[in-house]
């Protein structure tokens, strides 16, 4: 990968590789998960100190077959065992429950796939009764051998009482110097232990990624299906291939999704959202017919039904936009209560504020809630106007139905039903020159 960071932890999805792999198999409710960990494993445990894994060292590593060996002290007879691979992220749910199903107790589970170009993979062997019978490395196999499409994903499921006879048998003999896994399937047939094939819903699911432009051919696939899954479900995406989804989005139909749109983390739209151009979605959850204009950035969020924001607005954290709200060009908000109805739609900025209903906000009106040390609260209650270019200086509080008039620097309590207006005298000096430019020498 060319990089400091371990390859399990390269992202796919805005999520690390593993942890879709540790996701997966968790809708299979294991009684156990254990992930065997070699080079920078403190960096991936700290990176997934979260997850309820149980994490077991490779000092040495030697393989597939030697990484195994590691974790099968710690299972008990005759548990069932899955064995996967931490940089084989796409692996599905389905695929792996099939495995699961059609591998008796008493049989090893095989997952093969056929592939176009096999090249660099582990062929399956099978003898002339098309039983398998073995598998070989690449750099193992003969000629004869390497013309042949079914190779091994290396995904597994078997007993652990065989596990625990098999691979202390294992010898690293070979071209690579390494305890191959795959020897397993020879052990198996030589002990009279059936061998069942399985193969993946999709072939795209066995895919791995061992260098960055692996990676991106799996992020392509990836994005795909998460797209796919939203047109499903009746979202419209004008370009299926400029909507990037990093996390979990659960769309309600008749949504409109325009292009270069990124979704992250947990995202919910409820029915008849448009979500125009070049808009980025962080944690955040849309009631109905939200609009949300070209070139918006939402973080932490919850919008109201039949909102508008946008163009270029940016919605910061622990922020609450009511319903038939509208946030306009260049408005900020930061943890803020904006009301049902209320109009923010010029070049202003609001932070810990809360905000009534029915409130308009003036051209370039800012909430001064920062004194250099800490932070206050602005309450702004109905049916308030503020006027272009105010300042309210929090902690402060604009009373119902109140008018702040243009141009105000407002640093006390404005009183309901009354106009508030805080400027200097506007004075004229006639002698005033404006200044110029320097002369160039």
């Amino acid at each position: 990968m060319q990089s400091k960071l371990p390859k399990v932890l390269h992202q796919l999805g805005g999520k690390p590789l593993l942890e879709h792999v540790i996701d997966t198999v968790e809708l299979l409710e294991p009684h156990a998960i254990y992930v065997v960990y070699g080079h920078m494993g403190e960096v991936v445990k700290n990176a997934l100190i979260h997850r309820n894994v149980q994490w077991v060292e490779q000092a040495e590593r030697l393989g597939t077959g030697h990484a195994v060996m590691q974790a099968i002290p710690h299972i008990d007879e005759n548990q069932q065992v899955l064995i996967l691979y931490g940089d084989v992220p796409l692996i599905s749910g389905q695929t792996l429950a099939y495995l699961l199903k059609s591998t008796g107790p008493e049989q090893l589970g095989l997952l093969t796939a056929e592939v176009e170009y096999p090249t660099g993979l582990g062929r399956i062997i099978r003898d002339s009764y098309q039983q398998v019978c073995g598998i070989v490395e690449e750099k193992d196999a003969t000629d004869l051998q390497k013309q042949i499409t079914e190779i091994n994903t290396g995904i597994y499921c078997v007993s652990s009482k065989w596990l625990k006879k098999w691979l202390p048998q294992l010898s690293k003999n070979n071209a690579q110097g390494e305890y191959y896994l795959t020897d397993i399937v020879a052990m198996a047939r030589n002990d009279q232990v059936s061998i069942s094939v399985a193969s993946p819903h999709l072939v795209e699911e066995i895919y791995g990624a061992n260098s960055r432009s692996e990676l991106a051919k799996l992020e392509v696939i990836y994005q795909q299906w998460q797209v796919n899954k939203l047109m499903n479900c009746g979202v419209g995406v004008l370009d299926p291939f400029r909507v990037v989804v990093r996390g979990m989005v659960k769309a309600a139909r008749d949504c409109i999704i325009d292009v270069n749109v990124i979704l992250e983390g947990h995202v919910e739209l409820g029915e008849d959202c448009y979500i125009g151009p070049n808009v980025i979605l962080k944690n955040v959850k849309l009631g109905k017919g939200v609009k949300i204009l070209p070139n918006t950035i939402i973080e932490g969020a919850e919008i109201g039904d039949n909102a508008v924001i946008g163009p270029f607005a940016r919605i910061r954290p622990e922020t609450v936009i009511e319903q038939e709200a509208h946030v306009g060009n260049f408005v900020e908000i930061k943890k803020s209560h904006i009301g049902k109805g209320s109009k923010a739609n010029h070049l202003s900025y609001i932070g810990d504020t809360d905000m009534g209903s029915r409130v308009n906000i003036g051209a370039g009106t800012i909430t001064c809630n920062y004194d250099g040390a800490n932070k206050h609260k602005t309450v702004i209650g109905d049916d308030v106007f503020v006027g272009s270019n105010s300042a309210l200086v929090a902690p402060v509080s604009i009373e119902h139905n109140a008018t702040i008039g243009a141009g105000s620097v407002i640093t006390r309590d404005a009183p309901a039903n009354q106009l508030t207006v805080s400027r200097a005298k506007q004075v004229s000096i006639s002698n005033w020159q404006r200044p110029k430019k320097a002369d160039k020498k």
